[in-house]
Formats: structure tokens, sequence, C-alpha cells
């Protein structure tokens, strides 16, 4: 936990002001034990007169009302900023941080935990964070780890403060809000070598780097030399001997093409959980595909159904893993379209060298339109030979990996 000096906005004042009100209180069992013990001492010293222990009954009393009002301290004039990561991974951990703010002039705020109380179905947990001590005007960073078990796009927006300081008879508490939202990637397994080595060699020409002009790996052949070219690419020998100077012209290698086809089709409208844990492994399964294939060099595409036709074209570099990693993050129900239906729309996507993959939760058997496109690949989690290529955590739980109904949106 780091501090460092606060500059608190006016804004970030009427946020905290605004808050007093919200401010509860309630006695703890420890709370609930000593006031018993407070009326029992009280009774006690009624009976008996005795000087002694009417002193102990008024020091308890006093520390009853101490309790009470020093909670009330601790919890005013508190401003909180969370810091969400880019985003999560289902069943990798991520760290949530929070600034804390004591805005107060002179009194410090110790033993203040925090607790999100819209994100606990995100989270294999609920999100908390316990903040030891920040001195007045100063601000404390509080991280906390958290393991994400639902992909989809996630609202974090209520949020409670509560303490129990000093001693945890009384316990004050404050329910605040702050939206903001949170996307959580499916989980992202291993992938056997051996498969991107047959999703490279899957192309009909048999070549597998596809190379073209205007590189520079290769000699492709001569062209005249024009005014503004670059000078060493000249072909010395040639020009010398036909007088017309004359300039070699490289290949540029071209990576292979994939086209993911994921496949989420659900015949029933109230879906068998193991048929949902299978989609949701499909989901992963396409989602490690993408990621290693991108980081081996490949270009990646995509193709699926939610809520309308989800059309990526294949591309290489970080901003297309973030767009295809979105996309299956999001990715909804689907009772519209079956896989038949999403590999006839996928024919209109697929270009020379493009390799197909068919990511599905059923055994299927590929017909003769998928045979004529050519280097048809199928991945199924409904057998052995389609999870053989891939290995996830043991800890995940995809029947709980899905994302619910009401979803929102990304802005």
């Amino acid at each position: 936990m780091s501090k460092q000096p606060a500059q608190p906005t006016p804004a970030a004042q009427s946020g905290a002001l605004r808050h007093r009100s919200h401010l509860k209180r309630g006695l703890s069992f420890t709370g609930w034990l000593f006031f018993g013990l407070t009326l029992f001492m009280g009774t006690a010293a009624v009976n008996s007169q005795a000087n002694l222990l009417f002193g102990v009954f008024g020091l308890m009393i006093g520390v009853l009302l101490v309790s009470l009002s020093i909670g009330r301290l601790v919890l005013l004039r508190l401003h909180v900023v969370r810091a969400l990561p880019e985003h999560g991974i289902v069943g990798r951990r991520v760290t949530l941080t929070y600034s804390i703010t004591n805005q107060k002039r002179y009194w410090p705020s110790l033993s203040v935990t925090l607790t999100e109380v819209d994100a606990a179905g995100a989270f294999t947990r609920a999100p908390v964070a316990y903040l030891l001590h920040a001195a007045p005007r100063m601000t404390a960073i509080v991280p906390t780890e958290l393991i994400p078990k639902r992909r989809g796009l996630h609202v974090l927006d209520r949020y409670e403060v509560a303490t129990g300081f000093p001693f945890g008879f009384f316990r004050r508490a404050a329910f605040r809000n702050q939206r903001e939202t949170f996307l959580v990637y499916p989980a992202v397994g291993q992938v056997d070598p051996k498969l991107l080595l047959r999703l490279k060699a899957a192309e009909k020409s048999g070549a597998m780097l596809r190379p073209r002009r205007g590189g520079s790996d290769e000699f492709y052949g001569v062209k005249e030399y024009r005014q503004g070219e670059n000078p060493r690419w000249i072909h010395w020998k040639r020009s010398a001997r036909t007088g017309v100077l004359v300039t070699k012209e490289m290949t540029l290698v071209s990576p292979p093409r994939i086209l993911i086809i994921v496949d989420t089709y659900l015949s029933d409208r109230i879906p068998d959980p193991k048929e949902l844990a299978r989609i949701e492994l499909t989901i992963a399964m396409a989602g490690s595909l993408a990621s290693h294939a991108l980081e081996a060099g490949l270009m990646v595409g995509l193709c699926a159904w939610s809520d309308g036709w989800i059309n990526i074209t294949p591309n290489r570099g970080k901003r297309q893993s973030r767009e295809l990693m979105t996309a299956l993050a999001t990715l909804g129900r689907n009772h519209t379209h079956d896989s038949q239906r999403l590999m006839d729309h996928s024919g209109e996507l697929l270009k020379s060298g493009t390799t197909p993959v068919l990511l599905t939760p059923r055994e299927i058997e590929v017909g003769l339109a998928g045979q004529a496109r050519g280097g048809l690949v199928v991945f199924s989690p409904a057998t052995p030979q389609g999870r053989a290529g891939f290995k996830f955590d043991p800890d995940i739980d995809f029947a709980e990996a899905s994302p619910s109904v009401a979803r929102v949106k990304p802005s």
C-alpha cells in the first residue's frame, strides 16, 4: 500500500459530502456481547450501590459512545477512485486498484473495508479491499486480486465502505455509486504447436507462405528504373548489358490467413447446462486459437452470429487481437443461424489462401459444400480429437462462464 499527497477536486469533495446521509450503523456480535455486559454491570451497580461498579459501568458506557462517534468520523469525506485493468481473462488473476483519499483536515481513517456490491457474479469471490490507514489529506493505494469466472461486459457500480473502528462494537457502512464497465475475455488455454502447423499446411496450393511483389525478401524479377527509386536496387549487370537502367523487384512474403467460424447455435430456448458449457468451451477454444495464431504471425479473422453478423477480415497486430477477443467476449446466445448457415455466410468472406476453421459444440460431418471450400478444418469439444489440441486450467468451470442474457453493450 503506497501513499501520495491528495489533490481532491471540488467535484470529488462534493461527491464525498453527498454520501453523508447514507451512513448506516449496526451492532456487531461483539457489540451485542459488550452491550449485554454493560447492562449486567449497570444492574449490579444499582443493586449493590457500590461506587466501583458505578465507575466501571460509566466507563463501559463511555466506550460505547466513543465507538459510536469515531466510526462516523472514519468514513466521512472519503473519496474512492476505482482503477480497472484494460481487460480480464476467465480463470486468470487480475488486479483492481482503489485510490482512497482522506479529505479530512485532521482525522485519519483507519480499518476501512471496501466491498463491490454489483460485481459478485463476474468473479469467483466478491471484490473486497482493506485499507489499514489513510492520513489526513493523503491518498492510499489499495490493490486487490480477483479471478474472473464469467466472460462478457460487466458493470461495477455500487460499492460499500465500512468500518468497525476502534473496538468493533459498531459497524458503520456507506453505499456509494461509481459506474464503470469491465470486459472479461473468454478463457485462453494452451494450443498444441502441431495444430498451428496443420493450419499453415491446410492450403491447397501447398505453399505455406505466399510471395507477392513489393517487398524485400527474395528476388522476383526486374523492371525499368524510374526517377526517385532507391539506387541500391539497380541491377548493374543487366543495365550494362542492355544499356537501360533496370532495378531488381523483390517479393514480400505473406503469411497464411485463417478465418475462424464460431458456431454458438442453441436449438432450445432453455438450454441444457451441459450444452451451455460446451458452447463456452467452443468460444474459449476459438479465443485460444486466435491468440496463439496471431502470436505465430498468422493473419486471423472471425465469422460468428450475435444479434447480427460479426465479420472481421483476417489481419495481424494487437489491434486485431483486441477486436477478435472483444467480439468473442460479447458473443450472445444464437437461436437463429446453425453451423450450415454460418459456413454458407463465411464463403462470402473467404479469399484465395484463406483457411476456414470451424469451431462447433457438436460433432458434425463436413458435407460437399465444406469440401468444395478446400482445407476446411473442424474442431469440436464433443470429440476427443477436437479437444486434443487445447488444454485449459482444470479449475475453470465453463458452465458458469456464460454471460447473463441481459448484457451490457460496449460503448
